[in-house]
């Protein structure tokens, strides 16, 4: 008796060692498989990247150089332009050329090339484009209404017998701006293909 439960230790021992080679085929198989769908997506399907002609939806938040929030959509809807139609400054517009769905990335954006001064944009407008009898400061924000309807804003900047002298540019002219980035979706401008974030 004692010899056939040595040999039946035997065939258990046999059956384990079988299941180990098993379980070790399976998962180089695995393994196996697994870098072939890495090296597939890698090497053979490149990701979608920004490029010129792409429309794109970014998360962002633009500081100034004490890290002092100005503006950011975070938690908003995304902004959406098209790479390289001059919608956003030149160094935004680069700053997401070759990014990917999801990537984050901090830009700074010297004060030369963010947004610049235009003297155009300083005119002396009447009395009568303000509200009957309103008391109008220097500094103080004001809106007009363009010609093709959008609105402008401006800064008065001094008030005279003559008009109200007024400033139409961009508050962060002369200003060092950094830029936190996120592409949520891109969209191929040639193909139309999108790729997206899905939440």
């Amino acid at each position: 008796m004692k010899k056939s439960e040595k040999q039946k230790g035997k065939e258990k021992v046999a059956v384990r060692k079988e299941q180990y080679k098993m379980v070790g085929i399976a998962a180089a198989i695995l393994v196996l498989v697994i870098a072939v769908i890495v090296i597939y997506f890698v090497f053979v399907v490149p990701p979608v990247v920004v490029a010129a002609g792409d429309t794109v939806n970014v998360t962002y938040t633009l500081m100034f150089d004490n890290k002092t929030v100005y503006q950011t959509n975070v938690n908003t809807s995304p902004f959406t332009f098209t790479v390289g139609s001059g919608q956003v400054l030149p160094g935004f517009d680069a700053a997401v050329r070759g990014m990917k769905v999801n990537e984050e990335k901090t830009v700074m954006i010297l004060a030369d090339q963010g947004y610049v001064y235009n003297p155009d944009l300083v005119a002396i407008v009447p009395k009568s484009l303000f509200q009957e009898n309103q008391t109008i400061y220097p500094g103080e924000k004001a809106y007009f209404q363009s010609n093709t309807g959008g609105v402008i804003p401006v800064v008065v900047l001094n008030v005279t017998d003559a008009g109200v002298a007024v400033d139409g540019n961009n508050p962060l002219v002369g200003q060092n701006l950094t830029f936190d980035i996120k592409i949520d979706s891109i969209q191929k401008g040639s193909s139309g293909s999108t790729a997206t974030v899905t939440p």
